[in-house]
């Protein structure tokens, strides 16, 4: 599948908008048997999905499901031509075909499909595959958007901060990040968080509501989440003080590979907040970051202050955590 765009956002907003793809792709001629790692509900692929296509694309019968779709999506099955595309994107049973994804996809597309509308939108901004058309995608992304896409509703928020800075674009952006945010989109969850703790567009500072919307996201994994969350725990912003909960929020965002979160536990395990103090566990967790480049003066002076025989462990106990 052709990876989302990154696109241009307001300084706040750091998240990846990738669509993993959770299933290898596959030499044509095999066929999977078990369900994909990741359900789709069959909406997805339009109002009326084509049912057998779908149901063997559930359980991992993907050259079937493609051979049900194909004539269905020739005869302009906007669910089948959408199912097709998705299989020739995703290189399901089949060899991966970028540019049959996109023919499928434009097909479906034109024919109002959210999916199709919010795939072809993101080709037509990249512009590798189709001729680049970044006013065109504006308006699919939308009308995807407005059709309850929540992958849209957030990228659609992005280009709007980009396109109108001012707080008529905030606002705007808003209501789509709330939107997004409701049905369950970590990235979009995230954004309401920010836009609740600095009181921007017409919404005002709650630090209360703003830790609500941080827990949802980090309990899906959400690295900068569980950064910012384990944080505010720890500081007792937007509720009650928790160390322990917020030590144990920044060593899952740690382990995760989040550098500032390695350096902030770091900090925690030399100080023992939320923990044991454990000076071999902070130099360790912070030469980790600062193999990943993040420099902090304060605990290079820590670091120079141990033993050889100290450093001798925490670099064993690095490359152990790596």
């Amino acid at each position: 599948m052709t990876p989302m765009i990154r696109l241009a956002m307001i300084p706040m907003m750091c998240a990846v908008l990738l669509m993993s793809d959770p299933t290898a792709a596959l030499a044509a001629g095999e066929e999977r048997q078990d369900k994909p790692s990741t359900p789709v509900h069959p909406k997805r692929f339009g109002v009326k999905p084509a049912d057998i296509a779908y149901g063997a694309y559930q359980r991992g019968m993907y050259i079937t499901a493609l051979n049900l779709a194909l004539p269905l999506a020739k005869k302009g099955d906007p669910a089948a031509q959408t199912l097709t595309a998705e299989i020739y994107a995703r290189g399901l049973g089949v060899r991966r075909n970028e540019k049959e994804a996109a023919r499928w996809y434009a097909a479906a597309a034109e024919q109002g499909v959210p999916e199709a509308l919010f795939q072809y939108a993101l080709l037509l901004i990249d512009g590798r595959l189709v001729e680049k058309d970044e006013q065109t995608a504006f308006v699919m992304m939308k009308d995807s958007a407005d059709a309850g896409n929540r992958l849209a509703q957030f990228n659609y928020a992005q280009m709007v901060t980009a396109r109108q800075p001012g707080p008529s674009g905030v606002n705007e952006a808003i209501a789509y990040y709330r939107h997004a945010a409701k049905a369950g989109l970590a990235d979009a969850q995230y954004a309401m968080s920010q836009v609740l703790a600095t009181g921007s567009g017409n919404i005002g500072r709650d630090d209360k509501e703003a830790r609500r919307w941080l827990v949802r996201a980090a309990r899906q994994n959400f690295d900068t989440a569980q950064l910012d969350l384990g944080t505010w725990l720890i500081n007792g912003r937007g509720g009650e003080r928790d160390e322990k909960a917020g030590f144990g929020w920044l060593k899952l965002a740690a382990e995760g590979g989040n550098v500032a979160a390695q350096n902030r536990l770091a900090k925690l395990y030399r100080a023992g907040v939320g923990t044991e103090p454990d000076s071999i566990e902070a130099a360790a967790w912070y030469i980790l970051a600062r193999r990943a480049g993040l420099v902090d003066p304060e605990l290079n002076i820590f670091l120079g202050g141990l033993t050889d025989e100290e450093q001798k462990k925490a670099i064993e106990r690095a490359n152990r955590l790596r």
